[in-house]
């Protein structure tokens, strides 16, 4: 078993420990001198760790590693602009005498993929138009496979197995009780656009079966999910004979639901279903990345700074 696992990593000390190797990169630092720049990673998180002045071996040896492999090493904790990164002095591939759980190693979703397939199946189920549920169902068996292991990005929130399948379920939560809040929302189409609006994460992101992604597909680069969803929604509704004004509705729910140009919608949401998904999908995105920041604070401290929120410290209180 592991005793040393990245969101307990304390400055100043050494160990030796394994790790996911997330990705390993040889570059030329300043004084002209190698260093191999890697990710590791295990299921609490990722830390960024260099082995500086790299010599030709070392170098080939990491050139023969695969992303994704378990790797040993030994390394100093330090700081770098205010996260933690680790200086590696030794390092090798794990081997079969090596004793470690692969399990340790993989970062996942704190529920069952089938438990929360099988639930969200259920909401699906109380559509009551015939033709959003259709589409849904349609949705969640063709991806069933996938979904059962799939992240819903490959670096950032829910980056992890079965990451995708989480994000939908909080989502459809929180949806429902809006519901039960703001009379003007149908249910039905909040259901709906929640099932839909990443569902092409699933062809914008590479990913192995631990939910482990190494980056984007060649369509995901160049399209993205949310182009990406369009055109699959306007070949599903076709093949389903879903009426336009629906077809059309519910691809303007994936267009916007990123609300901003600059993060990839030319559209902001034009009916309330559709302006609730933005925010059911953005509230979702930040509580997560607030979760992980401060699982490794000790109370009464400071998180380290979260890029994806401004940059912002977060506190984590005493009681």
């Amino acid at each position: 078993m592991k005793n040393v696992y990245v969101e307990g990593l304390i400055t100043g000390t050494d160990f030796d420990e394994f790790f996911l190797l997330k990705q390993a990169v040889v570059r030329v630092g300043s004084n002209q001198k190698k260093y191999i720049d890697m990710i590791l990673s295990d299921r609490t998180g990722d830390v960024s760790a260099k082995k500086w002045d790299a010599t030709e071996p070392e170098i080939t040896e990491i050139e023969s590693f695969n992303e994704n492999e378990i790797v040993k090493v030994r390394a100093s904790v330090g700081e770098w602009q205010g996260k933690k990164q680790l200086k590696i002095s030794r390092f090798r591939l794990a081997r079969k005498e090596d004793d470690f759980d692969v399990n340790e190693f993989i970062k996942t979703a704190p529920e069952k993929g089938e438990d929360m397939y099988a639930e969200i199946c259920e909401i699906v189920q109380s559509i009551k138009d015939e033709e959003l549920k259709k589409i849904c169902i349609v949705l969640m068996e063709r991806n069933k496979d996938k979904l059962m292991y799939y992240p819903a990005a490959s670096k950032n929130h829910h980056a992890e197995m079965g990451g995708l399948l989480y994000h939908i379920k909080r989502m459809l939560r929180m949806g429902e009780m809006a519901c039960n809040v703001y009379e003007i929302l149908r249910r039905d189409w909040v259901i709906a656009g929640v099932i839909i609006h990443d569902m092409e994460k699933i062809n914008e992101i590479l990913s192995n079966e631990w939910g482990i992604s190494p980056g984007y597909s060649f369509e995901g680069q160049l399209l993205g999910h949310i182009t990406q969803g369009v055109k699959m929604i306007d070949r599903l509704t076709a093949e389903l004979g879903v009426s336009e004004e629906k077809a059309v509705m519910l691809e303007h729910m994936i267009l916007s639901h990123h609300y901003e140009p600059e993060f990839g919608s030319p559209k902001r949401p034009m009916f309330p279903e559709a302006e609730l998904l933005h925010y059911l999908d953005i509230f979702d995105a930040r509580i997560f990345d607030m979760e992980e920041a401060l699982k490794p604070t000790p109370p009464g401290d400071f998180s380290e700074r979260v890029r994806t929120l401004e940059n912002r410290r977060l506190y984590k209180s005493t009681f």
